[in-house]
């Protein structure tokens, strides 16, 4: 038996409860795993609420991220007793996610723990954490370089934000934070940011091009705001857009993409080829101070997991959260 927090739904109501379940319930699998650590996501939040259409079927077990230790493998990339993390490939949404103490798996899913990390670090960095190291790839790929100028990250005080800043400080770039919760600047400028930058000024009447004030930016919020941030980015500059929060829309034109030839590079971790995980998961290790696992992480156990997905929907979550099972 094991402990799983499950999703059922009712008409267009979705409930969760934390329940014992047979391993013989578990999903087909050529890997199980004895999960340590998991975290809770943007996307999670949306799942477990029911505010989104994150989940494809029920009964589910959400979370779209995981870390642990393999129990069994039929596969011979790994053995009993490796260390190992899953993000995305659609757990917690099409498959059992990692908001369990047990998960069976599909080995192409999985990288090892990267040399470094230990497993509840793993959790730390998370889904979220990958995708901020994806994004500045991206615009390292396409010649943003320290000198040029800032990078703004909005979303600043969320999981991908949060992580972004430490990184982008660690590569030596100025970072702009964008945040509509002033209360968290002294815990954003710890991280890395130069600048705090209200929310409200990214809300204000977009231009088709605005002064250029940004070499790069990361965008986690979508909407006005990336429309905004576009129309500030500077000549061949470049965006990594990761996120939502704030809408699918983008208001804008075409005007900075061919007046100032700038790059919108859309950022997906949850596909993300084995090797770029890889790498980005090495970078991870390699480049967050010991400084952030202590100030941008908090942990929790599953029985507190529904009053932070709705804190996490309502903008109320500070840094990354981590599931301890």
């Amino acid at each position: 038996m094991f402990k799983a927090l499950v999703l059922e739904q009712d008409g267009n109501q979705t409930s969760s409860q934390i329940k014992q379940l047979d391993e013989s319930n578990l999903p087909a699998g050529n890997v199980t795993i004895a999960v340590e650590y998991s975290s809770l996501n943007y996307k999670d939040g949306l799942a477990i609420t029911g505010k989104g259409r994150v989940v494809q079927s029920f009964p589910m077990i959400p979370g779209i991220d995981l870390a642990g230790t393999v129990s069994s493998s039929a596969d011979q990339r790994f053995k009993s007793g490796d260390k190992v993390v899953l993000t995305g490939h659609g757990i917690g949404e099409k498959h059992w996610g990692g908001m369990a103490e047990k998960a069976q798996v599909n080995a192409d899913f999985l990288v090892p723990v990267a040399k470094g990390l230990d497993t509840k670090k793993t959790m730390q960095i998370g889904t979220a954490g990958l995708t901020a190291m994806l994004c500045i790839m991206a615009l390292e790929d396409a010649g943003v370089k320290p000198e040029q100028g800032e990078i703004l990250v909005t979303g600043a005080s969320g999981g991908v934000g949060s992580v972004a800043i430490t990184l982008l400080k660690a590569l030596e770039y100025q970072v702009a934070a964008v945040t509509g919760r002033p209360e968290n600047t002294q815990t954003l400028e710890i991280l890395g940011a130069s600048r705090i930058i209200s929310r409200d000024a990214m809300l204000t009447d977009n231009k088709a091009l605005d002064s250029q004030l940004w070499a790069g930016v990361i965008d986690t919020v979508g909407s006005h705001i990336l429309a905004k941030a576009l129309s500030q980015t500077q000549y061949e500059g470049a965006i990594a857009a990761c996120g939502l929060a704030a809408g699918i829309d983008l208001p804008t034109t075409v005007m900075p993409f061919i007046l100032r030839g700038i790059k919108l590079v859309g950022i997906d971790s949850v596909y993300c080829p084995y090797e770029r995980r890889l790498i980005a998961w090495q970078r991870l290790a390699e480049l967050l101070p010991a400084s952030f696992f202590e100030l941008a992480c908090e942990q929790i156990s599953l029985e507190n997991v529904a009053d932070y997905a709705a804190k996490i929907i309502q903008g109320q979550v500070k840094g990354r959260i981590v599931i301890k099972l």
